[in-house]
């Protein structure tokens, strides 16, 4: 579907009758402006920390702290680590689960899977872009590493997608994670008890 098949679609549809499903499609539309990965390797802010603790807290690790990942080496380490916390994976795809259930309640199977193919289309190219370009900027040649950056974003679009077409608040686990991309921050993975931000 292209974008002005799916706006067309969006001018037909009734607000009161598909206000999610509209969420999505504006959502869509904001993918662009996002500042993609442009503070990785940058510390942290106060705000970056508080919104990973609200993650950690809303997915039910408490006792899990933030894990700064200071360079492209780091990354590529904390990307690839073989020790990442299958309880933490388990949560969010309990969540990710949850979540389709709750859209399908609201929205046909088939306006779902068309929503989502567009926010992935939309999230593919400007992500691709912004990670080839800052891997440029750096000379970071690993094409396992750009993938795995690529491929966490457009993960976590995808589930901040499946929120707002479940009707959801922004103080889902998934909304708060995709804070950090707004943030510029790439949040990698829950390895052990740490929570590891670059």
């Amino acid at each position: 579907m292209h974008d002005d098949e799916f706006d067309d679609e969006e001018e037909e549809l009734d607000l009161d009758d598909y206000p999610t499903l509209v969420s999505v499609v504006r959502f869509n539309k904001l993918l662009p402006s996002i500042s993609w990965f442009e503070e990785v390797g940058q510390p942290l802010t106060e705000e970056s920390f508080a919104v990973a603790r609200d993650y950690m807290n809303a997915l039910g690790f408490p006792d899990a702290f933030v894990g700064e990942v200071e360079d492209w080496d780091d990354a590529a380490y904390a990307a690839s680590n073989p020790d990442w916390n299958s309880d933490w994976w388990e949560a969010e795809e309990q969540l990710r689960m949850g979540l389709t259930t709750a859209a399908l309640e609201l929205i046909s199977e088939e306006d779902l899977n068309a929503a989502l193919t567009q926010i992935s289309a939309t999230a593919s190219s400007v992500v691709t872009t912004a990670v080839e370009a800052i891997t440029d900027d750096n000379g970071i040649e690993d094409q396992e590493l750009i993938r795995a950056a690529v491929g966490s974003a457009l993960q976590t679009c995808h589930q901040a997608a499946l929120v707002l077409a479940a009707g959801e608040e922004d103080t889902h686990p998934f909304a708060i994670k995709y804070k950090l991309f707004e943030q510029g921050h790439w949040p990698i993975a829950i390895t052990g008890n740490s929570f590891n931000i670059f």
